[in-house]
């Protein structure tokens, strides 16, 4: 069941197009992927939270898992989710952890007909692969998918340009999902995106994905580069695998206890749930926190910070300058002491130490609908 992929210099579905439109393009886990487009990363950002941004996410990896009630229980042992009581085509946001709650990878998992569809990181996602089949002993069908691609439509006017193009998905609840018609074809969607703004996800195969593209975009929606993908998604104080969330933190140290499910933190039986257990019980020595700087510096990833005693307590893990909100806006780990909100800190930038504070997450107002519209 191994997958050997060449990781130099792939290319998806839509570079083609892309190049069109003057993507400026960089390395990212191996693909070359647009980072932005002539009007810039700023005006990206704000175009997707006023109107519709177009996300080329087919470098993600999309993980089917064939089975029933038996691989059920068995990818209840992997992830600590209540798998058995979420409804078809319900996704959840989760982890691949280690036996140590290390965090392999954060992904989302759906429940669909006759199995499971898993949406990897790009850069984890062949390791990942081998991980779970090995856990799952091989006894399950897997396939990670090479002839679907993935894009991501987000923004407040992406519910009605998707339904000008594409019948039924604007009725979708929050993180749920279905199957709909396109171009005599099936493609899966869920609403769901990791911008902060109300949004979908659509599967598609890779023969479709251009000519879908090309018409989300005649109905208004702009295509949108990594760099504005970061931006939105630190906004919304969002985690990015690599940076904020790695082999060396566990979900409880960065803050993302509410992702596991009540019933399997009273039950256990997952990879990691002792530590995890340890952890809420006796605490951490580290949490992730948001941290706004009080003047207008930008405090990068391993930007150190320090107590108003000028002893380091913790490091900046992504940072950045919030379009949205005008202000500069930062994720990190500090010690736990210090993780209370208002806390005074100091971040240094340049060999300067600046003031700044916790605060409260998100930076930017999430406008997830929450219901059908």
């Amino acid at each position: 069941m191994g997958i050997k992929v060449n990781m130099e210099n792939i290319k998806t579905k839509l570079y083609n197009l892309h190049q069109k439109h003057g993507a400026k393009f960089v390395p990212f886990a191996g693909y070359e992927m647009p980072i932005q487009y002539p009007e810039g990363i700023v005006e990206e950002h704000k175009y997707t939270r006023s109107d519709a941004g177009l996300f080329d996410v087919s470098h993600m990896g999309q993980l089917f898992i064939k089975g029933g009630e038996e691989l059920t229980a068995d990818l209840e042992k992997i992830f600590p989710l209540d798998l058995k009581n979420i409804s078809l085509n319900q996704s959840k946001y989760s982890f691949l952890m280690n036996e140590e709650a290390f965090i392999h990878d954060d992904l989302i998992i759906t429940k669909v007909e006759g199995g499971y569809n898993i949406i990897l990181n790009a850069a984890c996602k062949n390791e990942d692969y081998q991980i779970i089949a090995k856990l799952l002993n091989n006894k399950y069908e897997m396939v990670l998918n090479s002839d679907l691609s993935l894009i991501a439509i987000q923004g407040p006017k992406a519910a009605n340009i998707l339904k000008e193009v594409i019948a039924g998905p604007d009725n979708l609840n929050f993180m749920n999902g279905d199957w709909f018609n396109y171009s005599d074809d099936k493609v899966y969607i869920t609403r769901s995106g990791y911008t902060g703004e109300d949004g979908f996800e659509i599967s598609i195969g890779n023969n479709k994905v251009e000519d879908l593209v090309k018409n989300l975009i005649l109905k208004g929606a702009k295509l949108i580069g990594l760099g504005a993908r970061d931006t939105l998604r630190l906004e919304a104080g969002l985690c990015l695998y690599g940076h904020d969330i790695d082999l060396e933190t566990t979900p409880i140290e960065a803050n993302l206890k509410w992702a596991i499910s009540k019933k399997r933190l009273e039950n256990g039986g997952f990879r990691g749930f002792d530590k995890i257990d340890s952890q809420i019980k006796s605490g951490t020595k580290k949490l992730r926190v948001g941290i706004a700087p009080e003047e207008r510096i930008i405090a990068r990833e391993k930007t150190k910070v320090f107590n108003e005693n000028n002893e380091v307590i913790g490091e900046i893990t992504s940072g950045t300058f919030g379009p949205s909100i005008q202000k500069p806006i930062t994720l990190g780990y500090v010690q736990s002491e210090y993780a209370k909100l208002d806390t005074k800190i100091l971040l240094e930038v340049r060999g300067k130490k600046y003031p700044a504070k916790i605060c409260k997450l998100p930076f930017y107002k999430k406008s997830y609908v929450k219901g059908a519209n």
